[in-house]
């Protein structure tokens, strides 16, 4: 391709019209040099935007850390969570609009994983959303009481990964149940959900106190989805054990 078409190219993708004309009309009055420039710029300008767009992603995300799935020690993870891990990096389960439920003990790194998957996919373009499940159902009752649930509710089904974490940690009421499972529903079986609990799904009821409610999100939630079983010792049990021990013999050699 010459320098002057990937200018064109460049001025589509950047959204520049007036550039993008006269280097049409006025090419062969440009001298070689000023195209040089002019491509150098704009690829300058399109890497930048992109590395812009990155940031964005990753801050409206509103992760409440930044953690990369890099950082993960593998070789810690409860077995089901070392073996799908390379799978669900592939960010395939997006495209295909499938859920991710990672369950199991405290500590053993499901919302690490859950970030980390959420931090890949901003990366890779994608729009992402971030929320502990009982922040989430403050914000729906607040949105329902100022009048403002269905706009939130049009942005919400939008996102290509919702993230729900701590799902059974803090129990909630009828009202916060009905909205959970609402807005979970607008996005069954076209978007991507990734959810982290602490509670097998048999023990999903004791926090929706409803049976017929509980069985309908649990079979929209699980239908063609990726459960991981993250039963194990805690990952931040260790580490404060291997800190303690350390700890400890720094002591002894002072």
């Amino acid at each position: 391709m010459d320098k002057q078409q990937r200018i064109i190219d460049l001025c589509k993708d950047l959204r520049l019209p007036s550039i993008r004309k006269i280097v049409q009309n006025e090419a062969l009055e440009q001298p070689a040099q000023a195209f040089e420039v002019l491509l150098q710029v704009l690829e300058q300008e399109k890497a930048d935007r992109q590395v812009r767009a990155k940031q964005n992603r990753i801050r409206t995300a509103n992760f409440p850390q930044k953690k990369l799935l890099e950082e993960l020690r593998v070789e810690e993870l409860p077995e089901q969570a070392s073996q799908k891990l390379p799978h669900l990096k592939t960010l395939d389960f997006i495209e295909e609009g499938q859920n991710v439920i990672l369950t199991g003990s405290s500590g053993t790194g499901k919302t690490h994983i859950a970030i980390g998957l959420g931090m890949e996919a901003c990366l890779a373009g994608y729009r992402v959303f971030y929320a502990t499940v009982p922040s989430l159902i403050n914000q729906l009752k607040e949105h329902r009481s100022e009048r403002t649930l269905r706009s939130f509710e049009l942005k919400f089904g939008k996102y290509d990964v919702v993230i729900l974490d701590e799902l059974g940690y803090i129990s909630f009421d009828k009202e916060g149940a009905e909205l959970l499972f609402s807005h979970l529903s607008l996005r069954a079986g076209r978007k991507s959900t990734i959810i982290t609990s602490n509670l097998p799904f048999t023990k999903w009821q004791d926090m929706f106190h409803d049976p017929v409610l509980t069985a309908a999100l649990t079979d929209r939630l699980t239908h063609k989805s990726h459960v991981v079983n993250m039963i194990g010792p805690s990952y931040r049990m260790k580490e404060t054990e291997a800190w303690i021990k350390m700890s400890g013999n720094k002591v002894a050699q002072n």
